[in-house]
């Protein structure tokens, strides 16, 4: 035993006792680094490219053309201003003195918008989708689609297809806005909304308001008039080079 015992104290067994020591650490730090790598590392992911700007904020920052926006990046437009950002086979503009929150998920970028105006345009139905409060509005084909849609109160909007057809969905009431008509929209109708004096018609509105049974929102038809999109406008010219 004493013997036995003096080997295992010989310089030769003290230095692969220390060896072993040092394995198992290092070994024990990699896997916690991996471990806890994806958690700490989690930057924004990259939703788009601005292409134009006049007078728009990203945050608290002044917006400039060539910028990269992120998920999470919130856009704001001065009055008289407007910020256009290109997010793969969309585009999305802000107009004057509005607000906007951008993200994506797992099917395509969206942007919230909190206030003012915002027109996309899309090549996919898959594209890009807009939100306000319970309400998202979508393109209904893959044909090329530009939508507006401009916040009148917290829960009442007004939508509009210039090309192409848009979805409206609000949790499972999910319904289509053929291109060239327009509605306003009140979401979580109760009460029901005011109506306007017996006998007298409303101005720009089409006809008595339209709701379906369990109906998530009502909405009502309205006149659209010819608009020039910005977005062909933009398109000529914009340089082969610029981004």
């Amino acid at each position: 035993m004493s013997r036995l015992r003096e080997v295992d104290r010989s310089p030769v067994a003290v230095k692969l006792n220390r060896s072993t020591v040092i394995k198992n650490f290092f070994a024990a730090f990699t896997s916690l680094t991996l471990l806890t790598t994806p958690l700490c590392a989690t930057p924004a992911s990259t939703l788009g490219t601005i292409v134009y700007v006049d007078r728009a904020h990203v945050g608290t920052a002044e917006a400039s053309v060539g910028a990269t926006v992120f998920s999470g990046d919130k856009l704001t437009t001065e009055k008289a201003g407007s910020v256009q950002v290109r997010a793969g086979a969309a585009r999305l503009l802000l107009s004057s003195a509005s607000a906007a929150l951008l993200d994506q998920d797992d099917v395509s970028p969206f942007a919230t918008l909190t206030s003012g105006s915002a027109t996309f345009s899309t090549a996919n139905s898959k594209a890009f989708a807009l939100h306000f409060g319970s309400a998202v509005i979508r393109p209904n084909t893959d044909q090329p689609t530009i939508g507006q849609v401009t916040v009148l109160n917290p829960k009442e909007l007004v939508v509009k297809s210039t090309k192409g057809s848009l979805l409206v969905a609000v949790d499972d009431d999910v319904r289509v806005i053929p291109e060239g008509a327009g509605y306003r929209i009140v979401l979580d109708p109760n009460p029901e909304p005011p109506q306007g004096p017996r006998g007298a018609g409303s101005k720009g509105y089409g006809g008595p308001p339209i709701k379906a049974a369990k109906s998530k929102f009502m909405w009502y038809a309205i006149g659209v008039t010819a608009v020039v999109t910005f977005f062909a406008v933009q398109e000529a010219l914009e340089s082969p080079d610029r981004p």
